[in-house]
């Protein structure tokens, strides 16, 4: 893909992935919408890109049916039309199963994978008008091994990530490409609250280097983008060749983790 005069929209841009994604995006002559939850950090992160490209900002929450017809209808309105759809946005609740609100794993799964899959429908039409459209789903490493502990958020990504499989292969010849993204731990506000360090497998990416292999994948039309630390690598390759010998490794971190993760909620 050429990402010059591109419209495209990243949800959930106003920080993180998306903000730094978007911020490539606009140097390479991209024309963006972001969107996002809460107006003020919107606003802030609107004119914190303005130096880069033409970026506009929409506050609604696509995690509801309003949300997405109201951020697909400003975007369409404000770009003209829609090639690129960048499924950023997610929250997370990490905890045991059974200490899990039920409307917390209800979120999770409405924000994370609902909300995405929805989005995606809805922009269809006008994705297929472009040509050469592409849809990135965000996904997760979570996707591509367990961790206790984050049941109910790797569910979703993993559920995220066969969604976009199943969709390139049902779009194909249609002029809409799908590529899936699976970081690793990064360093964003998603991560404040985890207390998960290198000795429990955790090491943090700097988003600046997420968003340039995103970039990296979308140019070169790839179907998948994964990134994470040596750790993790090994434990992806691990969980296909002997899935046994890396549960028994987390089961002697159990306890630690448990500790270490209960406090980690961004929804």
């Amino acid at each position: 893909m050429k990402f010059k005069d591109k419209r495209i929209l990243v949800t959930g841009g106003s920080s993180g992935i998306g903000f730094a994604t978007g911020r490539r995006l606009l140097e390479r002559q991209a024309r963006l919408v972001i969107s996002g939850r809460r107006q003020g950090v919107l606003n802030e992160a609107v004119t914190g890109l303005s130096e880069f490209g033409e970026v506009a900002g929409v506050c609604a929450d696509i995690a509801t049916s309003e949300g997405r017809a109201e951020t697909l209808k400003q975007t369409i309105s404000i770009l003209g039309g829609l090639d690129v759809l960048v499924n950023n946005a997610g929250g997370i609740r990490a905890g045991s199963i059974q200490d899990l609100e039920e409307s917390e794993i209800i979120k999770m799964l409405d924000v994370n994978l609902l909300a995405p899959i929805l989005l995606t429908k809805v922009a269809l039409p006008a994705l297929r008008a472009g040509g050469d459209s592409m849809v990135v789903n965000i996904s997760s490493a979570l996707a591509l091994v367990g961790i206790p502990f984050y049941t109910v958020y790797a569910a979703a990504k993993a559920g995220l990530a066969q969604f976009g499989e199943c969709l390139r292969r049902e779009l194909k010849g249609e002029g809409v490409h799908v590529m899936t993204v699976y970081p690793g731990g990064t360093d964003t506000p998603l991560m404040k609250t985890s207390n998960a360090g290198p000795a429990l497998g955790f090491t943090l990416e700097k988003t600046d280097t997420v968003a340039e292999a995103i970039i990296t994948g979308m140019k070169d039309d790839a179907f998948t983008v994964i990134r994470a630390g040596e750790q993790r690598r090994e434990m992806i390759a691990l969980n296909r060749t002997d899935p046994a010998q890396l549960g028994a490794h987390f089961a002697k971190l159990k306890d630690a983790l448990a500790v270490a993760v209960k406090d980690h909620a961004a929804l």
